[in-house]
């Protein structure tokens, strides 16, 4: 096995039990808070419309999009934030500087066609 696969298997495994921690932080935790300023931890019965007999759900979309926008908001300041500064951090110690970008050598094909390029303009102007 390679490396490549055993970091991908562990990254999955990790990624499935973190969903959970999030699950449970956005059902027990953010929904209840909602739930406490709104009075319903859910929009499912929210504008239902029936047409010819059929209950129209619209409440239901709302209340997925509302846990979808917390789980964002969950995963983003909780992982994605303290990773930026943590990586911002070891870059400090370490002395790199992302914003300088290091000129990369100029490929001889690409040098030599500009050379030309600006001959035959040179030859073209009376």
């Amino acid at each position: 096995m390679k490396g490549n696969v055993v970091d991908l298997a562990v990254a999955v495994v990790i990624g499935a039990a973190f969903g959970a921690v999030v699950t449970a932080l956005v059902q027990s935790v953010l929904m209840p808070f909602i739930a406490a300023l709104v009075g319903s931890p859910n929009f499912d019965s929210f504008a239902v419309v029936t047409l010819n007999g059929n209950d129209i759900k619209f409440g239901v979309l709302l209340t997925a999009i509302v846990n979808f926008v917390l789980v964002a908001a969950a995963i983003y300041f909780v992982i994605v934030v303290p990773m930026n500064h943590m990586i911002e951090r070891r870059n400090r110690r370490l002395g790199i500087n992302p914003d300088v970008k290091e000129e990369a050598a100029e490929d001889p094909q690409i040098a030599l066609l500009t050379e030309i390029r600006d001959s035959l303009q040179q030859h073209r102007k009376p």
